[in-house]
């Protein structure tokens, strides 16, 4: 099922140079125009909306994401999965990408990331949830990852971030969560 679920993202690529640099565009760089978006969201909306302190919410979107960093590194040594192109013939990744595949390292980071700016904020949580998706999505598209590797990256990214979210509303005595 694995397999069948990748092809048929995978089919989607390699149709037309313009749909590549569009999948290209979501695999590769938005994911820095999304990190740039969450810092920005953290220095002037966020605490303006809530009246909270600058250091919780830091605290628990970027620690929640080098947190879930650590553990995917961690995972990939363990598991060692191959990627994609390594595993199946015929699958040419629209990019070069080095290393094991499960759990996809940008799914842990961005899911992480969205789901504690979720936890502060619930409307620009489901933003940044659709953000992580479309990054997931479109490395399932370029050949790079299986869909169970963001899968396993999604489960371990919002598991990391409700963990510290629960360290958060202890270290700083704070409600947190909801």
């Amino acid at each position: 099922m694995n397999n069948q679920i990748f092809f048929f993202f995978y089919n989607l690529a390699h149709q037309s140079q313009i749909i590549d640099n569009i999948i290209i565009f979501f695999a590769v760089y938005f994911p820095y125009l999304v990190i740039a978006l969450a810092g920005i969201l953290l220095l002037f909306y966020l605490p303006a909306q809530a009246g909270r302190k600058f250091s919780r919410e830091f605290f628990t979107v970027f620690i929640s994401s080098g947190v879930a960093y650590a553990f995917f590194k961690v995972l990939k040594i363990l598991f060692q999965v191959p990627r994609p192109f390594d595993a199946l013939s015929g699958v040419n990744a629209l990019y070069e990408a080095t290393g094991f595949a499960f759990p996809s390292g940008h799914a842990t980071f961005f899911m992480a990331l969205a789901i504690a700016i979720f936890i502060l904020h619930k409307k620009t949580g489901y933003v940044f949830m659709f953000f992580a998706l479309l990054i997931g999505l479109s490395r399932i598209v370029a050949g790079v990852h299986f869909p169970i590797d963001i899968l396993g990256g999604f489960v371990l990214g919002a598991g990391i971030s409700y963990l510290v979210a629960s360290l958060a509303k202890n270290v700083y005595n704070a409600d947190i969560l909801q």
